[in-house]
């Protein structure tokens, strides 16, 4: 009879649709990580340390690192078995129309993106989405009047509990990309390093 590892996963969060994009990331990923191993996810509300919504790539990579940095610290104190850490975050990046970074309305870009951050306490990576545009209403209401954007887009939608379901990712795309699609390939991007050591250790 073949033993089974059974490999535990931290998640920084324990809403559900951060939980289950790392579960169908792992059930992709799993047999890549550990061939002969089982993984159980668990998810620790952990503190990211940024705003309700960050404003920048920077701070929103910093938020998913805190959080699964957060988790590492829970680990060592509590001895705990985790193997894998993740931190989940979303936030906003905000661009001029020429790519640069812009706090004027009238030529700003604000993009929607997911990021995430894995490590093992040796090895670690970030990951991220992919971004989606904001429309100009909805940016407007989240980065000039401060609203947390799981408030605007209820409001914007006319609709109650989007970030638990679709998403404001699901809500711009029409549902062909939800929040827990861009959670999965930001988890799957963070993972490279852990998929394929050699390349990632390898010298310039």
């Amino acid at each position: 009879m073949n033993s089974f590892e059974k490999i535990i996963v931290a998640v920084g969060s324990t809403r559900r649709p951060k939980i289950e994009a790392v579960r169908e990331a792992l059930g992709l990923l799993g047999p890549r990580l550990a061939a002969n191993a089982t993984f159980e996810i668990v998810g620790i509300e952990a503190p990211s340390g940024v705003t309700h919504t960050p404003l920048s790539r920077e701070e929103t990579m910093l938020g998913a690192r805190q959080r699964a940095e957060s988790l590492l610290r829970m680990n060592r104190e509590q001895g705990a078995a985790w193997k894998y850490f993740v931190g989940l975050e979303g936030g906003l990046d905000v661009l001029s129309s020429n790519g640069s970074h812009s706090s004027s309305p009238r030529e700003r870009l604000v993009f929607l993106q997911n990021w995430a951050y894995v490590t093992d306490g040796s090895v670690a990576a970030f990951g991220q989405s992919g971004g989606v545009l904001l429309p100009d209403s909805l940016a407007h209401t989240v980065v000039d009047k401060g609203v947390e954007l799981a408030h605007a887009i209820d409001a914007f939608a006319g609709q109650h509990g989007i970030r638990d379901g679709q998403g404001a990712w699901g809500i711009l795309t029409g549902g062909v990309i939800t929040r827990q699609d861009a959670f999965r390939v930001a988890v799957i991007a963070a993972f490279a390093p852990f998929l394929n050591r050699a390349a990632y250790s390898a010298r310039a």
